[in-house]
């Protein structure tokens, strides 16, 4: 139990933070609201993937084409969707650099939010129609729409308030995510059975909406913070190539290391969710039941992650920098997956599942962030949101088809992989904190940035 002249404290310097930076109150409720319909979501598309039901995932074509062939798509359900999710992605990507390079931010920041919300209005339609098919599409939209959606809104966060400011407020900018993530499984647990999966659809939208209010309040501290720190302006376009992002990654060695970490990050995340999948496939048969579960799991992330963002995040980042918070989960996962290797029991694959997403969440995903801060705006727009996508998503397909074989030997073997991958995540993080020291501070990042521009 947290003593309560304690929590009354934190709660305290919350407060306070909120009044010295009004700011910090509209951020607070965009990432609540973001996440708040995004985990409304996710329980949903959680089912679909682990859904023993070919015919709603899969469109009846596809499902004949690969029958004709004698492939039964059941076998391979999550690898058919992680790879037309990065070929998706793939495309996706040139048109994301071309909107962010050519228009000024007041125009592409609502642009976002405003086509996944006109989208799900139609996903409403597909699941209260229950055309065939409709599993795959919504799959594929909410995957895209978690990392473009999340991706937009912390690239947006470095806009808004500097490197000692991030260090001080993105835990409680994260704690705010975590309470959304909260309330969407609840509201799912609640309304699905009563209102069903197409009507979450409605309420989700109406979280984003507010999402496009938040940020068009918070792009007026955006504006004055680069008057008077001398930074490159967001309300003009920013111009560049539209494949600068991987151009980026692919020239500077703090970006190429930390897009490494985010692959081996994803891929014990990947080899986890998986082993998972096969475990709810076996115990849950109905839709309905197996959202529900997932919605459980999610309430599990969402509490560890609230905890530590609350109580560890903002005193780790503001007094020892970002070294601990992007070590601490890469240590926690090889112990995880070790105890797995030895013992892959269901009940402790949830444990460490839960550990895992919650480690990510509260502790390097902020990390990571603050980095941006201190960089130019293609770093964060472009390149930060390539990592956060392509290179995201390229991870998720490679180690979608390694668990494959690796599956065939066991869970043991399973496991046992992903501690080497948890290490070797590890040791990227251990090189970007070395190139993360190289960094100029923020005004001579943001002069840069403006000589650029010009």
């Amino acid at each position: 139990m947290i003593p309560a002249d304690a929590a009354s404290s934190r709660f305290g310097r919350l407060r306070s933070a909120m009044s010295e930076s009004p700011p910090l109150l509209w951020a607070f409720v965009y990432f609540f609201c973001l996440l708040s319909g995004y985990y409304v979501l996710r329980p949903v598309r959680e089912a679909m993937g682990a859904s023993a039901d070919v015919a709603a995932i899969f469109p009846p074509a596809m499902i004949a084409f690969f029958a004709e062939r004698g492939i039964a798509l059941k076998d391979f359900t999550l690898q058919v969707l992680f790879t037309c999710t990065f070929l998706i992605m793939l495309l996706l990507q040139p048109v994301y650099g071309w909107l962010v390079s050519r228009y000024p931010r007041r125009v592409f920041l609502p642009a976002v939010y405003g086509f996944f919300i006109v989208t799900l209005l139609g996903f409403y339609v597909l699941f209260d129609s229950g055309v065939p098919g409709r599993g795959m599409a919504f799959f594929l939209w909410i995957t895209v729409f978690n990392l473009f959606a999340v991706a937009v809104f912390w690239s947006f966060m470095a806009d808004v308030f500097s490197n000692a400011e991030a260090r001080a407020y993105y835990g409680y900018i994260g704690a705010a995510g975590t309470l959304g993530a909260f309330l969407g499984p609840i509201l799912t647990r609640s309304l699905v059975e009563r209102i069903g999966i197409a009507n979450l659809m409605l309420v989700s939208a109406g979280f984003l909406a507010m999402c496009v209010v938040c940020l068009l309040r918070l792009r007026l501290w955006a504006v004055a913070r680069e008057r008077e720190r001398g930074l490159a302006s967001g309300e003009v376009p920013m111009g560049g190539e539209v494949m600068a992002g991987l151009k980026l990654i692919a020239r500077e060695p703090l970006l190429r290391w930390m897009a490494l970490m985010v692959v081996f990050g994803v891929g014990v995340g990947t080899l986890l969710y998986n082993e998972q999948a096969a475990i709810v496939r076996r115990t849950f048969t109905d839709p309905a039941a197996a959202t529900s579960f997932y919605a459980t799991l999610d309430l599990a992330v969402n509490a560890l992650t609230l905890v530590v963002q609350l109580l560890v995040t903002r005193r780790l980042l503001s007094r020892y920098g970002i070294a601990p918070a992007l070590l601490i989960p890469g240590c926690a996962i090889i112990l995880g997956f070790s105890i797995l290797a030895a013992s892959p029991l269901p009940l402790m694959v949830a444990v460490v599942q839960v550990v895992t997403r919650a480690s990510e969440f509260s502790l390097a995903k902020p990390a990571r962030e603050t980095i941006y801060t201190r960089v130019g705006r293609e770093w964060r727009y472009k390149a930060g949101a390539a990592i956060d996508t392509v290179v995201y998503r390229g991870a998720d397909l490679g180690f979608v088809w390694l668990h494959k074989p690796l599956s065939m030997f066991g869970s043991s073997m399973v496991f046992g992989a992903g501690v080497l991958v948890a290490g070797a995540m590890t040791f990227s993080a251990l090189k970007l904190l070395r190139q993360e020291k190289q960094l100029p501070d923020e005004r001579q990042a943001g002069t840069a940035s403006a000589a650029g521009a010009a």
